[in-house]
């Protein structure tokens, strides 16, 4: 994803501080970068809405706020966009507790002409409409951010900056969607400091 596009866009993205790649992904921070803890987060390709409800105790829910089809336009993420031919539609949402608290927000985009396949319902979790579905996939990571974003830190009521990432999920060797994904710094109360002190 390029950094220079982003933050041009109608969703929430950040505005990079740091950002990186798939090396950084495979290999991982130092420590004192970013928490253990809060790497397996971020760069683990285990369901996040999964990982969020073990970790409060809740069921994760989804506030859906914008579904738009966006045809052919790139979006702010020209580059892996591509991987999805054709018309394109775009899902934002926020993931809470039950109890209203504000965890993360997610944008994905899909190929407009598959999405009700995969997304019967929107106002569910994609990994809740996908488990249903019995759908198999590979999570592939391909980025990791650091950054700001005015809109995200009212929404979260938290001050950044905030860390997200951005991936793609495969199925039987086609890419299905494309997901751009920012916690809140709420989730200390559950896994920790962001950083560990030297």
């Amino acid at each position: 994803m390029s950094s220079t596009s982003f933050c041009q866009t109608t969703w929430h993205c950040l505005i990079p501080l740091w950002q990186g790649g798939e090396e950084i992904v495979q290999r991982g921070l130092p420590h004192t970068q970013l928490a253990p803890a809060w790497q397996m987060l971020l760069l683990g390709d285990g369901s996040p809405t999964r990982h969020l409800q073990l970790l409060t105790g809740e069921r994760t829910e989804v506030d859906l706020i914008d579904m738009s089809n966006i045809g052919m336009n790139s979006d702010g993420v020209p580059e892996l966009l591509q991987l999805l031919p054709g018309a394109r539609l775009r899902r934002q949402v926020w993931l809470r507790t039950s109890s209203g608290q504000r965890l993360a927000y997610a944008t994905s985009w899909w190929k407009a002409d598959h999405v009700d396949e995969y997304l019967q319902n929107p106002s569910l979790p994609i990994w809740a409409n996908l488990t249903r579905l019995r759908t198999e996939l590979y999570r592939e990571v391909r980025g990791i951010h650091y950054g700001k974003s005015a809109a995200l830190e009212s929404a979260f009521a938290q001050t950044g900056a905030f860390w997200g990432r951005h991936y793609l999920f495969w199925h039987r060797g086609q890419p299905l969607t494309l997901i751009y994904e920012v916690f809140s710094p709420y989730l200390r109360r559950y896994i920790g400091p962001m950083v560990l002190s030297t």
